[in-house]
């Protein structure tokens, strides 16, 4: 059983411009829900029933972003549907017609931007009484005092992200209803205290039913801050208020951290040129573009190697040594003569012995003297260019050899 909380009267909210039964469905909420909306002032504020004095939910139409109709059909047939776009969310309303649409759609819009929207299919004096309601708001947005301005001393909380994860705008009505929706998540939560400069942690816990609590939070004028109880307990920073809760409880307090809801496809309204409805539609899916394939990189081909020059050999010959031998033994201190271009000089080939001639029977009567054999051969051995055959000087090298040994 959820403990109960002290009620608030309707004639502690602002004016009240325009009410009525809608259905609200948040992206959080599952199932739609019908409730009693009042729009009083710039704020919606929920009620179960016509007859409640305690709302339990409401949305400041400060954040209010755009406000379009929803062409959806609804098993009501007579039902219409609207969808409001807020920095904090997108909700969808059902009104019980398409007139109350229409005048929720324009007190909406016009007590947010303080103007009356043009393009509305209203009657004069349904136009002329969302004038009046707008004049009354501007009003009360004067008379409205401002907000006590927070000390400069000190440098703690100066942007939103200096806050606790778990910390919540939210009044202290509500904080105990988020965390009895939210009890899986966690069941502390740091909010804005009564004061503009103080704060106030709220926790629940079961005990036969919801059991909440609240501290006070206070900002202390030399820095820092102090959690006011019997013993006060100071802490330089928020985080460390919360980390101090935390461990002094034996981690039986979870910090509450709601994640937030983000879409999962793109999606927008268009109308269609035929029929002029507004409906929803889904972006198209983000289609990779192929791949570039690479461009192919040309084959190196190795160079050939320059090939070796040929070795010119020289032929070498005996008669070089001879002529060597022969320029030794001439005067040494002589200068040298210039190099000539010689021919080539031609190998020296073994004489080739000649062809025997056979011989005949010497005849009684032969006339010819018997040295003509002995000088025929000795001519035949020598070579027609008057040099010395390679034959002869072998035979004279074995010849000294052997007069050599002899000795």
């Amino acid at each position: 059983m959820m403990a109960k909380r002290a009620g608030r009267l309707k004639n502690q909210l602002p004016t009240c411009y325009y009410e009525g039964y809608l259905e609200k469905r948040s992206f959080k909420d599952k199932t739609s829900r019908k409730l009693w909306t009042c729009l009083c002032g710039s704020t919606l504020f929920f009620f179960n029933d016509k007859r409640d004095t305690d709302y339990i939910e409401k949305i400041d139409l400060n954040g209010l972003i755009s406000i379009t109709d929803d062409s959806s059909q609804d098993r009501n047939l007579d039902a219409a549907r609207l969808h409001i776009q807020m920095k904090s969310g997108n909700i969808k309303i059902t009104a019980p017609n398409a007139e109350a649409r229409e005048l929720w759609k324009g007190y909406i819009s016009s007590v947010a931007k303080l103007s009356v929207p043009t393009a509305l299919n209203l009657l004069p004096g349904q136009i002329h009484m969302l004038k009046e309601a707008v004049e009354s708001e501007k009003e009360r947005i004067r008379s409205v005092p401002p907000p006590p301005p927070v000390p400069s001393g000190s440098p703690y909380i100066t942007l939103q992200a200096d806050m606790p994860a778990c910390y919540h705008a939210v009044s202290r009505l509500e904080a105990e209803l988020l965390l009895e929706r939210e009890a899986k998540n966690g069941n502390l939560m740091l909010r804005p205290g009564s004061s503009g400069n103080s704060f106030a942690v709220t926790t629940r816990q079961d005990l036969d039913g919801s059991v909440f609590r609240h501290y006070r939070v206070t900002r202390n004028p030399e820095g820092g801050f102090t959690i006011d109880v019997d013993n006060p307990v100071h802490c330089d920073t928020l985080h460390e208020v919360i980390d101090y809760l935390v461990e002094k409880t034996d981690r039986v307090l979870v910090p509450l951290i709601i994640e937030e809801a983000y879409e999962k496809n793109i999606s927008f309204i268009q109308s269609d040129n035929e029929n002029g409805e507004r409906s929803v539609h889904q972006a198209l899916p983000n289609v990779a573009p192929p791949s570039v394939p690479r461009k192919p990189v040309p084959r190196k081909i190795p160079s050939p190697e320059p090939e070796p020059e040929p070795v010119i050999e020289e032929n070498y010959y005996l008669n070089d040594d001879m002529e060597e031998e022969e320029a030794e033994g001439e005067d040494s201190t002589a200068p040298p003569p210039p190099p000539e271009n010689k021919p080539p000089k031609k190998a020296m080939m073994p004489p080739r012995p000649a062809p025997r001639k056979s011989i005949t029977a010497a005849t009684p009567y032969s006339s010819s003297p018997p040295s003509t054999n002995r000088d025929s051969r000795m001519r035949s051995d020598t070579d027609p260019q008057k040099q010395i055959p390679l034959a002869a000087i072998s035979e004279l090298k074995l010849r000294f050899e052997q007069m050599a040994k002899t000795q």
